[in-house]
């Protein structure tokens, strides 16, 4: 099973969980930046969150399907249709073999995530099929899609092939795709609407940031710069400050440490950030909004809520229970449906 690029969007990537282990030798992890969106829709199509999904950011592709596909659309709204039929979100949907997937204008959000059932079958590069496009390796030939692309997919579980079968039935012969009633509640995903309050940690420099700089970063908003990347999300607002000079070596930074470089500006790291920074680390932002800074438009604007460390440990494990809540809730209904086929 295949499908073809017609038209290859701003940047569509292959991406995946990333590559781990290779942090020492300067590789970054990479990876999805909405993990949480690329999880669920790998769940909703039975796949495992190892599998590779298509990372599509603002504006989205033209693609066919070769054959009759299982896919699922979460994240960013970017106003999907097949045949001029919206595509449903947060949900599994089966396209009829030659449909023709469109994206449109971005409603809200930055970046959707496309998972095929099967996953897209790219080769491993270092344990992972994420494309890194500033070094040129992993995903499909280290770059960003373009027209004319094919990608294949991977095998299909037995399970889910008999679901298919069963979405199939009810594709008849006149409908482009078929979709069940049920999605992933709003209640169950992150906050993606309104201005986005992202929660964070204090990071190991804070007490050496003068008083009125920490009552401004947890205070006042900051705008994103129209210079963040895939790398980092560069911040706009009131200077920050240090009480005194603050002479650091290079240590191990992660996705989502907060940074603060000599203009005063935050920078927030993000999937491709680098693996070691000297400058002041004032906070670190929860694993739980890191979907919701991976959202936000440049332009946008963001605020700080200071947490501690175990309510940001509580929130992830809440978070990881209902991911696999419902992964158990899909299963039972492929047993279902393996069961009356």
């Amino acid at each position: 099973m295949s499908i073809q690029i017609i038209r290859p969007g701003l940047l569509t990537t292959v991406q995946d969980e990333g590559r781990f282990g290779y942090r020492r030798y300067g590789v970054p992890v990479g990876g999805s930046m909405d993990m949480f969106a690329a999880r669920a829709a790998n769940i909703l199509v039975g796949n495992s969150r190892h599998d590779a999904v298509l990372e599509i950011t603002m504006s989205g592709p033209e693609l066919q399907v070769q054959t009759n596909q299982l896919v699922s659309l979460c994240g960013a709204d970017l106003s999907a249709t097949v045949d001029r039929q919206p595509v449903p979100l947060w949900r599994p949907v089966l396209l009829r073999a030659g449909s023709v997937l469109k994206f449109g204008a971005c409603r809200h959000g930055l970046r959707a995530y496309l998972a095929f059932a099967g996953g897209i079958d790219v080769p491993e590069v270092m344990g992972s099929r994420s494309t890194d496009v500033k070094t040129g390796f992993g995903g499909f030939h280290g770059r960003a899609l373009r027209a004319a692309d094919v990608l294949d997919m991977g095998s299909i579980q037995d399970q889910v092939r008999q679901w298919m079968r069963f979405m199939e039935e009810q594709l008849g012969d006149n409908k482009s795709m078929v979709a069940p009633a049920w999605l992933l509640s709003e209640r169950e995903r992150p906050n993606y609407y309104g201005k986005a309050v992202v929660r964070v940690m204090q990071g190991q420099d804070c007490a050496e940031f003068s008083a009125e700089s920490l009552d401004r970063f947890y205070t006042e908003d900051y705008l994103i710069s129209p210079q963040s990347d895939r790398m980092g999300y560069r911040m706009q607002g009131l200077r920050l400050e240090l009480d005194r000079p603050l002479h650091r070596l290079s240590e191990a930074v992660t996705f989502g440490t907060v940074q603060v470089p000599t203009d005063g500006q935050p920078i927030v790291l993000m999937a491709d950030h680098q693996t070691i920074g000297g400058y002041p680390v004032i906070a670190q932002v929860a694993a739980v909004d890191l979907p919701i800074l991976a959202q936000a438009r440049p332009g946008s604007r963001v605020s700080f809520a200071e947490i501690t460390h175990e309510e940001a440990r509580d929130l992830y494990i809440e978070r990881e229970r209902n991911l696999r809540l419902l992964d158990q809730l899909i299963r039972r209904k492929m047993a279902e449906m393996e069961a009356v086929y």
